[in-house]
Parts: structure tokens; C-alpha cells; sequence
């Protein structure tokens, strides 16, 4: 088996993910779609050994014997960049290519809100991107990142684990920080960047409590950080920021959350009419309403204003969803299969409530 070749028809069948498991033939993610490339060999367990030889370093295959698995970044050239993923599953080695796309596409050839370019240029204060995993989280931060430098000169510091996207300086310094290979975990890269002069802070992901309480004081400490968490709406999302502190911490952080949180950008993934995936979103903007509910402990109100405050940029999956089927690009039933709140989709499809933002 020759991953060359593998990671071509990957990349020519416009595939998201090759998957390579001892006893199986690969299998790539084709729109969202699992598909077996029957045409090649049943994998051995050689053949995934030496993919994985091939595409880690001696100390990152020393650091997968002690711990069974392995996230790393691997340029191909002529071809493209992989964040590639070692595992060990029933003892046997399993490894997932997930494909970068060389070119970061902007923030309008992504379908996505204009209110992003608003987000990316702030001055301060904190903007979280969620959605399940394989949601283009990191594609839409890529797009947030590559619009500030082509505009502002700033200086921007990447926290990634592992450096996804490339970025050349165009107006802007970009410095990208490898966890387990420029520095030791997030919470640790994210405490010293304050000392490496930075306007914008990127936080690849916030993972446990103390890089969350790390993001929020850099935000509090006068710069724009930009972060990701596997969290499926906005109201979920700022309660699980809350939830992960002791109870008698929660205060202080919903005050610290209220003064400092931008807006929240939850998004899916969905096959339009045409076939291609495009995303849905959801937009929570923290006016003052917002602010208000996350200090009085009353986040169950939010939907409700991001509902009806669309003029301010707000925006609901639901009303993502019509907007869609409006223009003809996506159906009726694929809409349903995926609205969070069908019964409330139904509603607003038959009553015509919801009103598109100007």
C-alpha cells in the first residue's frame, strides 16, 4: 500500500477523512459519507505500522509507545496538509487523515455570516467557535484569522495542537505555537503569551478548566482571543464554561464571562441540493440584554433574544435553516432531519415569523 497515492484519490474525490484499520480496506469520508475503497488490498497490520513510521518523528513514536495515541501535522508536498491522528484500538495501530485545505477560504466563500468580519477585527474581549467535532470549527477561525491579517498590524499568537493551517504574514506577525512541540499544553502557552506581546490570542481548543480560566483572563487583560469548545449551541456552551468551575467560583466567572464575551459562533454541517456541504449557524452577540442574563444566572433566556434581536446579528439554527430552503439550497426534510427545534421550525415555516436580518 503506497499512502501517497491513498492521500491523492483523497484529495481528488474531495474526501475529508481516510481511515486505515488492520483487517479493513481504507475507507474515506466522501460528504459526510463513509465509503470503502474496495479497490485496495485489506490492510495489515505491517501496512499501518509503516504508515505510521512514515509519518512520525523517532521522539513521537517513542511518546505513542507510552501512550497509544498521537495527534500530529503532516505537509505533503504538492498535495496538501493532513492532521493526522495514531491510535491503538484492540492493540492494533489505527490511524485517521483528516485533510487542511491549502488555501484558507475567506469568510463569505465559506457561506458564512458577515458579522465574522466584525468579530475578527475587535480590539478585545473573547469569541468562542463551537460545534461537534469535524464541524469546520478550525476552517471558519482560519477564515477569522486570515481576514485580521490581511488588515490590521497586529501581532497574532496560534495555540494549536497540532498547527493546522499555515499562515504567511501579510499585514500581521503571526507566531503558531505547537502543543508537545513548542510548548508543553495549552494552559502553559496561553499563561506566557501575555508576555510575547500579542493582540489577538488564537486558543486551538479549551480543554480542561484551567485553560478555560486562562482564555478568559486573557481576554480580560485587554486582548482578542479566539477560542473553539465541542459544544452544540450557545446557551450550552456558556453554561459549560460556568459548570466546569466549583460552585463557589461560578460568580466570579459568569461576571468575568458578561464583561468579556464577544459572541459565540455555533455551527453544523449539512448537504446542500447540489451536493456540497455548507455550513448552519448559529450567532449569539453579547449586547447588553445578553450580559445582563449571564450575570443573573438566567442563560435560559438567551434563545429567546437571539430570536428576536436579529437586526443586531443574531442568528438561530432554525433561522439559518429557512434562510437556506428560501434560496432554494437546501430541502424541506434534510432541514428537519437536522433543526434542533423542529416543532419550532415547523412553526416558523407555516407562520412566515421569522424575518431575515438586513
Amino acid at each position: 500500500m503506497n499512502i501517497g497515492d491513498l492521500l491523492s484519490v483523497m484529495k481528488e474525490r474531495c474526501a475529508s477523512d481516510l481511515i486505515l484499520k488492520e483487517g479493513s480496506v481504507p475507507v474515506m469520508r466522501i460528504n459526510r459519507e463513509l465509503v470503502r475503497m474496495e479497490k485496495y488490498d485489506t490492510l495489515t497490520e505491517d501496512d499501518i505500522k509503516r504508515v505510521a513510521e512514515s509519518v512520525m518523528s523517532r521522539q513521537q513514536l517513542c511518546q505513542f509507545e507510552k501512550t497509544k495515541e498521537m495527534d500530529l501535522a503532516v505537509n505533503v508536498p504538492g498535495l496538501s496538509r493532513f492532521r493526522v491522528n495514531v491510535f491503538s484500538q484492540r492493540s492494533c495501530v489505527g490511524i485517521v487523515f483528516r485533510i487542511i485545505p491549502k488555501e484558507i477560504l475567506d469568510i463569505d466563500n465559506l457561506n458564512m455570516p458577515p458579522i465574522l468580519k466584525e468579530f475578527a477585527m475587535k480590539p478585545r474581549g473573547m469569541i468562542l467557535v463551537t460545534g461537534p467535532s469535524g464541524c469546520g470549527k478550525s476552517t471558519t477561525i482560519a477564515a477569522m484569522v486570515d481576514y485580521r491579517n490581511k488588515r490590521d498590524t497586529c501581532h497574532i499568537i496560534t495555540i494549536e495542537d497540532p498547527i493546522e493551517f499555515i499562515y504567511e504574514d501579510k499585514k500581521a506577525i503571526i507566531d503558531q505555537r505547537g502543543v508537545g512541540m513548542d510548548t508543553h499544553s495549552f494552559s502553559s502557552a496561553i499563561k506566557y503569551s501575555l508576555r510575547q506581546d500579542p493582540d489577538v490570542i488564537i486558543v486551538g481548543e479549551m480543554r480542561d478548566r484551567d485553560s478555560i480560566r486562562r482564555t478568559i483572563t486573557a481576554a480580560e487583560t485587554g486582548h482578542l482571543v479566539l477560542s473553539t469548545l465541542h459544544t452544540k449551541n450557545a446557551v450550552q456552551t456558556i453554561d459549560r464554561i460556568i459548570n466546569i468551575f466549583p460552585p463557589h467560583q461560578r460568580r466570579q466567572v459568569r461576571l468575568q464571562l458578561s464583561a468579556n464575551l464577544l459572541g459565540i459562533v455555533s455551527q453544523n454541517l449539512m448537504i446542500s441540493t447540489k451536493g456540497n456541504i455548507i455550513p448552519v449557524v448559529e450567532i449569539l452577540v453579547s449586547i447588553a440584554a445578553v450580559r445582563k442574563l449571564i450575570r443573573e444566572e438566567k442563560t435560559h433566556q438567551l434563545y429567546n433574544i437571539m430570536q428576536t434581536r436579529i437586526k443586531e446579528g443574531m442568528k438561530t439554527f432554525n433561522g439559518s435553516l429557512i434562510e437556506l430552503l428560501e434560496n432554494g439550497i437546501i430541502t424541506r426534510k434534510d432541514a428537519l432531519a437536522i433543526s434542533p427545534h423542529p416543532d419550532e421550525f415547523r412553526e416558523l415555516l407555516a407562520t412566515k415569523k421569522y424575518q431575515k436580518p438586513p
